[in-house]
């Protein structure tokens, strides 16, 4: 018998404020990509958000959830994995989309950045499924299970103050935090409302490598961060900045695009490529696993604003 797995985990749903109560908890939100473990016949896999094979990727975590073996013959385990670059300060999104991009490893990395596997769920153990029992219940079971942190593998904390951690968050540069419902079963993808995330401000400084021309007129810009797209932006254009980037932009247009490949649906765009890309700060929700920043939107445009 294999152990059941969710078709897609639980997912927080974003929110300007997080419940407050005696039934919520609340955790740092991590700034990672998501993974699910399960311990099987002796056998550890991993498993990504949209529940594929993560094994080889990951062999850190393996490594690390063998500890567990003593308390468990059998269990799913949801999480984070995060990387973390030498200042050891906080998560770094960017290296752990570097190492879901390359499909590999880099020996560089592996010594120079710390890897963790950060749990915050247990969904089914030593027979047991547990996703029908509150999160509190499962919480407490999960510390059980792994009552000690170990260098790259521990439970996120919980904690009963909103307002502390919040503030602990903005001032600390950490992406947000998750409020639960500690009294909630585990229900698949956002098909909830029992678990929300609160998210700090997110800006960042990028280069506009290209303009997507539609109708004669700029639609939006493309948008490069670390020689990586990240997207597209479009508000907080204006028409006279419109006008004004259509007309340098056919002054310096190099007509050589600047990524080898292009999703889908850019291939059918009219994109302008400059020959010098403008600077520009934007901000937006999140970066998603794809390193595409959702919901964008021009806070400076260099020269223009």
């Amino acid at each position: 018998m294999t152990i059941p797995l969710p078709q897609e985990p639980m997912a927080p749903i974003i929110a300007d404020e997080l419940p407050v109560g005696a039934d919520w908890g609340y955790q740092l939100k991590w700034d990672g990509v998501r993974l699910l473990s399960r311990l099987e016949n002796g056998r550890i896999d991993l498993f990504s958000r949209q529940m594929l094979d993560k094994t080889s990727l990951y062999p850190e975590a393996v490594q690390a959830l063998q500890a567990l073996e003593a308390n468990a013959r059998e269990y799913v385990l949801d999480g984070e994995a995060v990387m973390f670059d030498s200042s050891k300060q906080r998560p770094n999104f960017a290296l752990i989309l570097q190492r879901e991009r390359s499909r590999s490893i880099k020996v560089g990395n592996r010594t120079e950045n710390q890897f963790l596997y950060v749990l915050f769920d247990l969904l089914y153990w030593n027979g047991e499924d547990l996703r029908s029992l509150p999160y509190q219940e499962r919480y407490r079971r999960l510390q059980q299970l792994l009552p000690e942190k170990l260098p790259n593998l521990f439970v996120t904390d919980m904690f009963t103050d909103r307002d502390s951690l919040w503030k602990w968050v903005e001032a600390a540069g950490w992406e947000g935090i998750v409020g639960k419902r500690l009294s909630s079963p585990y229900r698949e993808a956002k098909k909830h409302k029992d678990w929300y995330k609160k998210k700090t401000a997110l800006l960042f400084d990028v280069l506009i490598p290209g303009l997507i021309i539609r109708g004669g007129q700029v639609a939006s810009l493309l948008m490069m961060k670390d020689a990586t797209l990240f997207g597209r932006v479009s508000l907080g254009l204006d028409q006279p900045m419109k006008t004004r980037l259509l007309q340098e932009g056919l002054g310096q247009e190099s007509g050589v695009p600047l990524f080898d490949k292009l999703p889908a649906e850019l291939k059918r765009e009219h994109i302008l490529w400059l020959k010098a890309p403008y600077t520009c700060t934007v901000t937006g929700l999140e970066v998603t696993s794809a390193g595409q920043l959702r919901h964008p939107k021009i806070v400076n445009l260099k020269g223009f604003t």
